[in-house]
């Protein structure tokens, strides 16, 4: 075989190759995200349309139904279900496997862009499922508050509960200082805070006077939109110079709302004071977060699609020690959920798996062979294919995740057997009188298209995986194609280095 005869004729050759897919494999492995699992797309768009105050049958009526008639003849679309609820409609389209999200979430829009819903429906938004859209870091803001006992320790009586005013400081300094700092850090896509207070200006309407005056709760809510409200008053042209005009209309202060006028009854002017209590209130509260017995605010980080969750919490943790030494006096910030440390370990645990059956499978031979150099030679093909096999996962974009090291810890056990049988059958011809070259161009080439065939037949075991419809696919494609890169490389090697080795012993060894 022309391969062989040149990987032995040629030596320095083959390792300077060999030594170039290793630097570069090393180089790829650093640079290859890190996930806890493959890249998870389901084929499905939501579209969810709020429709405030509306009852279920209207939201149904006005809204999904004309929705799932609009977006029914999409390409590729399988199945169109809504949900109507209070005030909101959700349509759920499921595409057929395959299908292009891209072009298909292009298409929606459109269909959307030139549907006519009633004019108080908010403007729908599409929404894309991904279950990997869960918070990576959680963060807890909260007030230092406790007392330092004798022995420097903190006391903290359990619960702390905040003053209304220290929840309003609390939720204003994250959203105002914090979600502005962390959403700049690179990979994150948005900072959720919850918890605490969030102030509200409430008008709360008298029922009972408004039926006095014969008034009722929409034209209130009309006045409150037309009174509150800044427009654009036009340009104004002079000949120096041109301005631009602009109507401020902004309620300043509780008084300037209390004396809105509403209406005339019977010569007199109703003012808003008249039929209803203003007064600065909160927000209604979803959700109480407590930490280490104090009430707390959490901040909840997403990551952007594509960016490496193990990166992106590693940047933010980072940031986390910044962030804070510039809070606020008493104010403490706090990691309390962090994604990447699961998944790191759970990668580590598959690379022991993985270093653990390589270093078995070594002894293993050994203790077949009782020979150290011919141990050596078989057993350098199984970190050599596996450098290789990451050069392969960086250009066709494969992470690091459970499915991939697990199809090489897989592969691992199958890495040696080429090698095996190309030193074999080049020991048979030695053991025959004939020259360590001659023995590895004869002994190699004999044995080639036998060994490439046991490859393929068993790459035509894994490869097909890669092919299959749905989430299964999604889930096992990874582990099938490193299987596949693992194994082909095995094979190359055990065409080139094993037989160039094998030529080349006595020089080896010294003799």
């Amino acid at each position: 075989m022309k391969l062989v005869n040149l990987a032995v004729a040629r030596p320095v050759t083959i390792w300077m190759f060999t030594l170039g897919i290793m630097l570069f494999g090393l180089v790829a492995m650093a640079r290859l995200a890190v996930n806890l699992l493959p890249d998870l797309s389901y084929p499905t768009l939501t579209i969810r349309t709020d429709y405030l105050g509306a009852a279920p049958a209207e939201v149904e009526q006005l809204v999904s139904k004309p929705i799932e008639e609009s977006v029914g003849i999409v390409k590729g679309i399988r199945k169109v279900e809504s949900v109507s609820r209070s005030g909101r409609s959700d349509v759920i389209m499921e595409f057929e496997w395959g299908t292009d999200m891209d072009l298909a979430g292009l298409e929606v829009r459109e269909k959307l862009d030139v549907l006519l819903l009633p004019l108080d429906v908010k403007k729908p938004l599409l929404l894309r499922f991904n279950p990997n859209l869960d918070p990576i870091v959680r963060l807890a803001l909260s007030r230092n508050d406790g007392k330092i006992a004798a022995d420097g320790k903190e006391s903290i009586s359990s619960p702390q509960a905040l003053s209304q005013s220290q929840q309003v400081a609390l939720r204003t300094y994250a959203d105002e200082e914090l979600r502005r700092k962390l959403e700049a850090l690179t990979g994150v896509a948005a900072v959720r805070p919850d918890g605490g207070l969030t102030q509200e200006i409430q008008v709360l309407v008298d029922n009972e006077k408004l039926s006095q005056l014969n008034l009722d709760i929409s034209a209130v809510n009309d006045r409150l939109k037309a009174q509150n409200i800044n427009q654009a008053g036009g340009r104004l042209e002079t000949a120096a110079n041109d301005y631009l005009v602009r109507t401020i209309n902004q309620f300043n202060t509780l008084d300037e709302m209390r004396n809105l006028y509403i209406a005339t009854v019977n010569g007199s002017h109703i003012r808003l004071s008249d039929i209803a209590e203003v007064k600065d209130a909160f927000v209604d509260r979803q959700s109480i977060t407590y930490v280490d017995g104090r009430e707390a605010i959490e901040i909840a980080l997403y990551k952007e699609g594509d960016a490496n969750t193990v990166q992106v919490a590693k940047t933010v943790v980072a940031k986390l020690e910044e962030l804070q030494k510039n809070l606020p006096a008493g104010y403490d910030l706090k990691l309390v959920y962090d994604q990447s440390t699961f998944i790191s370990d759970a990668i580590s645990e598959v690379k022991s798996a993985a270093i653990s059956g390589g270093l078995l499978a070594m002894l293993v031979l050994y203790l077949f062979l009782r020979n150290v150099w011919t141990t050596l030679v078989i057993s350098i093909s199984i970190p050599l294919s596996i450098i290789a096999t990451f050069n392969l996962m960086y250009a066709q974009d494969i992470s690091l995740n459970i499915m991939s090291l697990g199809g090489i810890a897989l592969a691992i056990g199958m890495l040696v057997d080429n090698a095996i049988v190309v030193l074999e059958n080049i020991s048979r011809y030695k053991e025959q009188g004939y020259s360590a070259m001659e023995a590895a161009k004869k002994g190699a080439s004999e044995v080639s298209m036998a060994i490439t065939a046991s490859t393929l037949t068993t790459v035509a075991v894994f490869f097909p995986l890669v092919f299959i419809d749905g989430i299964a696919g999604q889930l096992f494609k990874d582990q099938a194609l490193t299987v596949t890169y693992a194994l082909l490389a095995s094979l190359v090697v055990a065409l080139t280095l094993i037989p160039a080795m094998a030529a080349h012993e006595r020089n080896f060894n010294g003799e």
